[in-house]
């Protein structure tokens, strides 16, 4: 999970990656390296094999933002390799998904990663002096909601958008998300976070301009089927501009919101989830 760039804010492709390519191109015209070992360099700009893994440092030029590795169901020597692979032509690296054991053991290698054990994250980001662009906000329906809220919210402040968080503003109390209308009503996007019955997203949509990413949790009792019922309920919104992401999909959620806020200031971001 980088960027084109507007006043003030930095959004084009990745300084690292251009600059590893200029500097090979660079020995190669001043004959520091052969042409066959500047071929050997490059190779592994299509991705890099690691026998479990194929890690995709191309990404970040095609789309803007690196590959990003989803840690659930690896193991934490796979997620070590991979980070440190990602970071050696990279200036970010995000984990979704990650223990403190994976953290801890990311850290002995990247000294400058950083754990969030709400959003289950592990981020690494060498390019913190840019100014972050507002245009999100993050909205939870009950405070078991944030882990997933802050997943969005971790994502989308690595792709370099500023997030405003609306914590707890679910309908069974209508007048604490009417208190906060005049910040909702600010943001360019919406990323919208309920579990239960999953009704908040309607409400919001009904409320503002913006567009709204709807994401459903598996916070709730039975009959919420562990997300199904919220989701069920968000894709059948009666509110225009709702779109739905999957179950607890944090990161989804995050990254399409950063994507829109990007886009609609000029700039541009992608990727994809490892």
């Amino acid at each position: 999970m980088t960027e084109a760039s507007t006043p003030g804010h930095d959004l084009g492709r990745p300084d690292v990656v251009h600059d590893w390519l200029a500097r090979t191109l660079q020995k190669v015209k001043t004959g520091e390296i052969s042409v066959l070992q500047a071929v050997q360099e490059l190779s592994v700009l299509p991705y890099e094999e690691l026998n479990f893994a194929k890690v995709d440092h191309h990404r970040d030029m095609r789309t803007g933002f690196p590959e990003v590795i989803f840690g659930r169901g690896k193991t934490v020597e796979q997620i070590v390799t991979i980070a440190q692979r990602l970071v050696a032509r990279s200036d970010k690296v995000l984990v979704t998904r990650a223990d403190e054991v994976a953290f801890q053991a990311v850290k002995d290698k990247i000294t400058d990663a950083v754990y969030n054990p709400v959003a289950r994250t592990i981020v690494v980001n060498r390019k913190q002096d840019r100014t972050l662009l507002p245009g999100v906000a993050v909205v939870t329906g009950g405070t078991a909601d944030i882990p997933t809220a802050e997943e969005a919210a971790v994502t989308a402040e690595l792709m370099g958008n500023q997030v405003d968080k609306v914590f707890d503003v679910g309908v069974a109390g209508l007048h604490r998300l009417l208190d906060k209308l005049s910040r909702l009503r600010q943001a360019r996007v919406l990323v919208v976070v309920a579990g239960m019955e999953g009704a908040l997203p309607s409400v919001v949509g009904g409320l503002v301009s913006a567009p709204i990413i709807a994401v459903p949790t598996s916070v709730g009792y039975g009959a919420n089927f562990e997300g199904l019922a919220p989701l069920l309920a968000m894709l059948n919104s009666c509110a225009p501009g709702v779109a739905v992401v999957n179950i607890d999909n944090g990161f989804g959620a995050g990254y399409m919101a950063g994507m829109i806020n990007l886009t609609c200031s000029g700039g541009s971001s992608g990727n994809g989830e490892r």
